[in-house]
């Protein structure tokens, strides 16, 4: 193997171990729920998703699944309202 491609592989290594170089500004992810399907997009504004209970409150367990899986990557405006108020 070309040794410029084995330290292309050694430092995605250290980059994915470095989290905090990464910043998500924009995701769509199709979630596959235990009723249904949902579409989970992170924009400008914050979150989205397509199920009900986020229609109604504003967050819902897609989204704040995502936040755990993306912790240290996402920008301020991505927390959740409801993973913020449970802290508090």
């Amino acid at each position: 193997m070309n040794s410029s491609i084995i330290g292309k592989i050694e430092k995605s290594k250290l980059y994915a171990a470095e989290r905090t170089r990464m910043r998500v500004t924009t995701l769509s992810v199709e979630f596959h729920g235990e009723n249904a399907d949902h579409q989970v997009s992170l924009t400008d504004n914050g979150w989205t998703c397509t199920c009900e209970f986020f229609h109604d409150h504003g967050a819902c367990a897609h989204s704040m699944a995502l936040e755990r899986v993306l912790q240290g990557m996402l920008p301020s405006h991505a927390d959740s309202r409801l993973l913020t108020a449970k802290a508090s």
